[in-house]
């Protein structure tokens, strides 16, 4: 079993919490920066191409007003690959480039 896929642009999938949400719109630039082995970042340019329009969270049966402000938003970053970024990587976005 194999599978294919077109990696030369992938989507990051990002949470932003409330306090983030205002200052991020649709289209905007932003930076991802993902380990490049040796301690560092290597830095791509990302576009956030999507951003839910609700928030969520996982229910716990005990829901204190603290954890209720922990609720995040998704959002989806698109990123050109130039053949280094893999499917699964964890990334890390610069709102503010």
């Amino acid at each position: 079993m194999y599978k294919i896929a077109k990696t030369d642009t992938l989507f990051l999938r990002t949470y932003l919490t409330g306090d983030q949400l205002p200052s991020v719109r649709l289209g905007q630039s932003v930076q991802v920066m993902v380990d490049d082995g040796q301690g560092g970042y290597r830095a791509y340019p990302g576009q956030v191409a999507w951003i839910a329009d609700q928030a969520e969270f996982t229910p716990k049966t005990i829901m204190t007003r603290d954890e209720r402000a922990n609720l995040v938003y998704a959002t989806r970053v698109r990123v050109a690959n130039d053949g280094l970024l893999k499917i699964g990587m964890y990334a890390e976005v610069d709102l503010n480039p």
